[in-house]
């Protein structure tokens, strides 16, 4: 088998596993407490109104997708974890609005070239392996005019160093996959658009994470985020799960601004891209 041929495998499982991590857990519940205020940030950027199509990329529990269908515009929300889309089904028939959901890779967008007129992703297609191939579908089926608004965290903030310290306790990722914190770093996400006729303009923002104290956080995490419940799942059979812990509640600590409590900012990009009209 050559290396092209076993990177493409492991790339497919390492997919597999997205999958179960996002199914695992409970995101519903770190969607509510953690992200909200981050998918308010993405959908004030793009202003959805009626008479906008607008695609809601790696939609989760649908957090951007539910807001901007109530502001009247007409919304598909795509996620690769079928779980997530049955919680967003349950929360969009709640608001009494009615959306597309499509369940696909961000890598792969079963849409025609020029689909939309928004398209949205809030922490969510930072985790795609291959950051060129989502940018150029992103770019592909967003129209001329269009925008394209996404809200990643960044390496430098909480949840990029959260990610940063659980890193070195998991396997290598497969040749290929790009570290989900990049696109929070604004010359990788210049990068990866240059060629693509979409012209970025970043801000930097944070939202607060609030809890009793650090270590009730992490063990918050580890119950509900997929990505830390695999973790713990995987270390807990080697020992090595308390460790990884202690590095958490570490980390935690050194961010938190409440002594005695637990108050942290975690910074993330908004950035908002506007598609070129072909010359």
């Amino acid at each position: 088998m050559n290396s092209t041929a076993t990177t493409t495998c492991e790339i497919d499982v390492l997919k597999a596993s997205h999958r179960a991590t996002w199914d695992s857990g409970d995101y519903a519940a770190v969607a509510r407490d953690l992200v909200t205020e981050v998918a308010g940030a993405a959908v004030t950027a793009a202003r959805p109104g009626p008479g906008d199509s607008l695609l809601d990329v790696a939609t989760g529990t649908g957090n951007a997708a539910i807001p901007s269908a109530l502001k009247g515009a007409r919304v598909t929300g795509l996620d690769l974890a079928p779980s997530l889309l049955e919680v967003a089904r349950h929360e969009a028939a709640v608001a009494g609005v009615d959306i597309e959901w499509v369940e696909a890779d961000a890598e792969d967008l079963p849409f025609p070239d020029a689909s939309y007129d928004k398209v949205l992703s809030v922490l969510g297609v930072q985790f795609a392996p291959h950051h060129e191939t989502c940018a150029r579908e992103l770019a592909r089926v967003v129209r001329p005019g269009g925008e394209i608004i996404l809200c990643s965290w960044t390496p430098e903030g909480f949840i990029g160093q959260f990610f940063k310290t659980i890193g070195p306790y998991m396997p290598s990722p497969p040749v290929g996959a790009s570290p989900p914190p990049l696109w929070g770093d604004e010359r990788h996400v210049g990068r990866l658009f240059a060629r693509l006729d979409v012209e970025f303009e970043f801000k930097r923002r944070s939202v607060m994470f609030r809890q009793q104290s650090p270590s009730v956080f992490v063990d918050y995490m580890a119950r509900n985020y997929g990505p830390l419940l695999k973790a713990r799942e995987r270390l807990t059979p080697e020992g090595r799960w308390q460790e990884l812990r202690a590095d958490l509640v570490t980390l935690s600590e050194s961010f938190n601004r409440v002594p005695g409590g637990f108050s942290v900012p975690s910074e993330f990009l908004l950035a908002r891209g506007l598609r070129q009209w072909a010359p």
